[in-house]
């Protein structure tokens, strides 16, 4: 989800609701703590130096049962974070604690923010001799055997 899509889904609600992806819910009194821009400048494992740029929502709930962040209050947050996170419509990611802190993609369901798993992956799979998983399977060949014809 990029920060556009975010401003446009809460403009329509009337309550924040964030679930994760086993399907159960923040508490409804949850924090946005921090909104940061999280660059990334790394090399692969192929040796290409590759850079990631992402608004980063850090997600986080106290013991103060009776706060709820409203739609309007979390667009007031996101228009204070373009000092930081410039013009550019960036994707988002979500960190939220659970044994140790989680890192999240996030959709919307027409309801509900949706925090999604995230998985790492080999950028440099053809460097690294990882197999490409899709593969084609021999065409055997039977002498005098035909499709259709009853002989397999």
């Amino acid at each position: 989800m990029k920060i556009s899509e975010m401003k446009q889904s809460l403009a329509g609600l009337e309550a924040v609701n964030f679930r994760l992806p086993n399907g159960d819910y923040l508490p409804s009194h949850f924090h946005v703590t921090e909104v940061g821009l999280a660059t990334k400048h790394f090399i692969d494992c192929g040796g290409v130096e590759r850079r990631e740029t992402a608004a980063n929502f850090q997600l986080w709930e106290a013991g103060d049962y009776d706060h709820r962040l409203a739609p309007q209050k979390f667009l007031h947050i996101l228009k204070l974070s373009e000092r930081i996170l410039g013009a550019e419509d960036l994707d988002i990611e979500v960190e939220y604690q659970q044994e140790t802190i989680g890192k999240f993609g996030l959709t919307f369901d027409g309801t509900d923010f949706v925090l999604t798993s995230k998985q790492t992956a080999c950028l440099a799979q053809d460097a690294c001799g990882v197999p490409n998983k899709e593969f084609a399977l021999p065409q055997l060949q039977i002498a005098g055997c035909t499709p259709g014809g009853g002989c397999c």
